[in-house]
């Protein structure tokens, strides 16, 4: 089982006597805001529930898996999400 963004809008909505609509702007802007920290660099922490933060991942040599030829992947980054206590706690639950 999963939700959409649709399913959990209509949840929060309902839950904050928020719109629709006003719940999906605030989304938006969460997401923009990660997506421009993580562009600069900046780690996002929400003590107890999640941090966010780029990490580097180094150039290596790779394979392709058809013909087994190597070929070098070049350096990049990744993103990495670690869950807080609050939301390890729930997950057990």
């Amino acid at each position: 089982m999963a939700k959409n963004r649709s399913e959990v809008v209509a949840e929060v909505a309902g839950k904050t006597d928020l719109s629709q609509n006003a719940v999906n702007r605030v989304l938006d802007a969460l997401f923009d805001i990660l997506a421009g920290s993580l562009a600069t660099g900046e780690k996002v922490s929400i003590p107890g529930w999640l941090a966010v933060e780029r990490t580097e991942r180094a150039a290596r040599t790779g394979r392709n898996p058809q013909t087994g030829q190597e070929l070098q992947i070049p350096a990049g980054f990744g993103v990495k999400i670690t869950a807080g206590s609050k939301l390890k706690a729930a997950a057990a639950k």
